[in-house]
């Protein structure tokens, strides 16, 4: 008798090692639910995409942001297939915006690229194109302290965490109620509330030379305990105006710093350009960035150094590795804004493993005890000596610990149905 092509003992192993838990061509959505996670440390609401199969994809909406924003597209999501990643977040992604606004798109794109990595049982940065590295370099964001010496053991802590890139916030906040530091419209906007909704350049905000001197000094103390070996950015400046951005610049680079981040709105091409060309420093900019092309126009004019973009704002996974490729065009680096859950942590994972010219992830939680227990599915602690590992597993890698979540859950239940959002009318398209 012939012998066929397939022995008989590779045929009784083919159903074992086949993903017999979906039938991806018949996924459809049938729901999206929220669980608001508080204290992580932002408020973080997370998202859940059911569909007819029993299985779901979580994503986050970034932290700051109304669960609204992903509640809004559920009835623009149900009964599509969430494999088709990239059609649907065409047809969502005229409803994101910059900054928070872009959270429930972006939110709702990492759910599909979960439900899609389940259903066809690999890991999200396969479905990317495979990955450039298996571990993803993290630094921690490191609040300011007004005592000096303190501000320099905070990050000698974190070098001695393991961390092999750290971040300091550097603000005029150091500066209050010190005499000759600042010069402020006199009765105006000042440094009162009402200034942090005025962009820099307006505020009438400069600092002095003394205030300069200062502010540098805290940089000289964190240099003098940590070392000059590890890299050191600089974030959260304040409302200054671009000469003062400028003079800060000039005074910091004998520090040789990492980055100086958003000192200016990122909208203002020209002025950013301005600034890099006068400052020695690296500038970054790009967290409040909502789709690729405004990270494009700013690589393409050499505005800045690095490009920072959060991936909860803009655009989700595909958007970002797509910002990543582009900008790696006009030889920049893509550094990487996130604070919020292991959720969103493990989709920036997937896209900075996926991505060439990826450079470093931010971390916001590392000093929140309970963060790594929020899911399990994954190696703990989730970040370990300055470094996550990424994961193997279908999807995001992770599965939520609902125990704890539900330890820690803002207002609105563990993914309480959401059927007013079913069926809300609107004319959505954009062209005639």
């Amino acid at each position: 008798m012939a012998t066929g092509f397939w022995a008989d003992e590779t045929l009784e192993a083919a159903p074992q090692n086949t993903n017999t838990y979906s039938k991806p061509s018949e996924l459809k959505i049938t729901d999206l639910r929220i669980a608001i996670v508080r204290g992580a440390p932002m408020t973080c609401p997370l998202i859940r995409i059911d569909t007819n199969q029993g299985i779901y994809g979580l994503g986050e909406v970034r932290d700051g942001a109304s669960k609204n924003y992903a509640l809004m597209l559920k009835r623009l999501l149900k009964g599509e297939n969430p494999c088709n990643v990239d059609k649907v977040f065409r047809k969502i992604k005229q409803f994101g915006g910059h900054a928070r606004q872009g959270g429930g798109v972006c939110g709702v794109e990492m759910a599909l690229w979960d439900l899609a990595g389940k259903a066809y049982n690999v890991p999200v940065y396969q479905m990317l194109g495979g990955k450039f590295r298996d571990r993803i370099r993290c630094y921690a964001d490191t609040d300011t302290s007004y005592d000096m010496k303190e501000f320099a053991e905070r990050l000698r802590k974190r070098k001695e965490q393991g961390f092999t890139f750290l971040k300091m916030d550097l603000g005029i906040q150091l500066l209050a109620n010190k005499p000759g530091m600042l010069t402020q419209p006199l009765g105006g906007l000042g440094r009162g509330p009402e200034a942090q909704n005025v962009q820099h350049m307006f505020t009438g905000i400069e600092i002095t030379d003394r205030g300069i001197d200062t502010m540098a000094s805290f940089v000289a103390a964190v240099r003098e305990s940590a070392g000059w070996e590890i890299p050191i950015a600089a974030d959260h400046f304040g409302h200054i105006g671009l000469n003062s951005c400028i003079r800060l610049g000039k005074a910091l680079a004998k520090y040789n710093m990492a980055w100086l981040e958003d000192m200016i709105p990122w909208q203002h091409t020209e002025l950013l350009k301005k600034l890099n060309d006068a400052v020695d420093i690296p500038i970054c900019t790009g967290e409040d960035i909502y789709l690729k092309e405004p990270f494009i126009e700013l690589a393409r004019n050499h505005a800045v150094d690095i490009l920072h973009p959060d991936l909860a704002t803009s655009g989700g996974i595909l958007e970002t590795k797509k910002i990543g490729d582009s900008i790696q065009e006009y030889g920049v680096p893509m550094a990487m804004h996130f604070a919020g859950t292991p959720v969103s942590c493990m989709a920036n994972v997937h896209c900075a493993a996926a991505t060439e010219n990826f450079f470093v992830l931010e971390n916001h939680s590392v000093d929140v005890p309970w963060w790594d227990n929020l899911v399990d599915g994954i190696e703990k602690p989730i970040v370990n000596k300055g470094y996550i590992k990424v994961p193997d597993g279908p999807g995001l890698g992770i599965k939520l610990n609902e125990d704890v979540v539900k330890q820690h859950l803002g207002e609105g239940g563990f993914f309480e149905p959401t059927p007013y959002w079913d069926n809300d009318r609107s004319h959505d398209r954009t062209w005639s």
